[in-house]
């Protein structure tokens, strides 16, 4: 028996209303105390914001790495290189970090389980990490380029599932303004980390060899912006914190970084001030864009509406999923 007492009303106004459904009355979504309904993940933002920035950032690095190094654009290929090992590198000491102890990490190599995302994206790094370290380390030094070569093919296999996972990884949760994106949250990843490591090769690589980044950048750019868009309206009601609150104005302030850093990029074919600029505005826009997602799902997972509302729409909707 409902205990009226005991149910706290939720949302700025203290009553949160339901849509009008076809044919029914609005309804309130309340909960026991004003709790939510799911639990909040207790992941610092720093380290697992950054997680999700850097691995896409690694992933990307690693094509771009491999492709100027057949195209035989040395110092692009360096620094894509060198972006994706460092990248690798600080992606695991953040998740390490998050964990709390290193053991923790290890030991989800234990078993290879391929419905979890956290362990096929464990045994992603501990191949992804050391490949792009020895790719890195033989271009640097110019030991070993049969083994660098093969580092550096090895990187680039596994950069696009090193670049998309994250988004598996935190869209396989019960966290409402993540799940809900769970078809095209890999894309906005993906396009996130290209325009990432674009930002990389026009802050480090001089400007004859630029010729490609400033196209990945010119298209990468816009991309992730309009998935963005588009995976927050397509979520429905759980795609609202993407529009509002902290998560919002980080998204806008991520959105004109990186159309600065896109746009910038096709006036850097000689102007080494504005190349780094715009890798610069690349870079942030693609670390703000991962916060924006983090924060939004934070906030979805506190207001009870974003679990409860679309649930009970699927539950009034018949069998064959018309309208009632």
């Amino acid at each position: 028996m409902r205990h009226e007492g005991k149910l706290a009303r939720v949302g700025p106004e203290g009553v949160v209303p339901r849509r009008r459904a076809q044919g029914g009355d609005d309804q309130t979504c309340t909960s026991y105390y004003g709790l939510p309904v799911i639990n909040q993940p207790v992941w610092s933002a720093r380290d697992v914001a950054g997680y999700l920035f850097l691995g896409g950032l690694a992933g990307a690095s690693a094509l771009v790495g491999a492709g100027a190094h057949v195209t035989e654009r040395p110092r692009l290929a360096r620094s894509a290189k060198l972006g994706a090992a460092g990248a690798a590198a600080l992606s695991m000491l953040a998740l390490v970090h998050d964990l709390g102890r290193p053991a923790r990490a290890l030991h989800m190599l234990r078993v290879v389980k391929p419905t979890s995302p956290m362990n096929v994206g464990s045994w992603l790094l501990a191949a992804f990490g050391p490949a792009t370290a020895v790719a890195a380390a033989s271009d640097v030094t110019g030991v070993s380029p049969v083994l660098g070569d093969a580092a550096t093919v090895c990187a680039a296999v596994l950069g696009p599932a090193v670049a998309a996972y994250t988004a598996a990884l935190i869209s396989n949760t019960a966290v409402p303004s993540w799940h809900e994106g769970r078809r095209e949250m890999p894309f906005v990843f993906v396009a996130s980390g290209a325009s990432a490591a674009a930002g990389v090769g026009l802050v480090l690589a001089p400007a004859g060899e630029l010729a490609p980044v400033r196209r990945l950048a010119a298209v990468a750019g816009p991309t992730e912006i309009v998935l963005t868009k588009l995976m927050a309206r397509k979520m429905g009601l759980a795609g609202e914190p993407y529009r509002t609150g902290r998560a919002g104005a980080t998204l806008r302030i991520a959105e004109v970084c990186t159309l600065l850093g896109a746009g910038g990029a096709l006036f850097a074919r000689t102007r080494r001030a504005v190349a780094l600029g715009s890798g610069l505005a690349l870079l942030a826009g693609s670390a703000l864009e991962r916060f924006a997602i983090f924060y939004a799902g934070l906030h979805s997972a506190q207001d009870p509406r974003y679990s409860v509302l679309p649930q009970r729409e699927r539950l009034s909707r018949p069998p064959d999923g018309t309208s009632r």
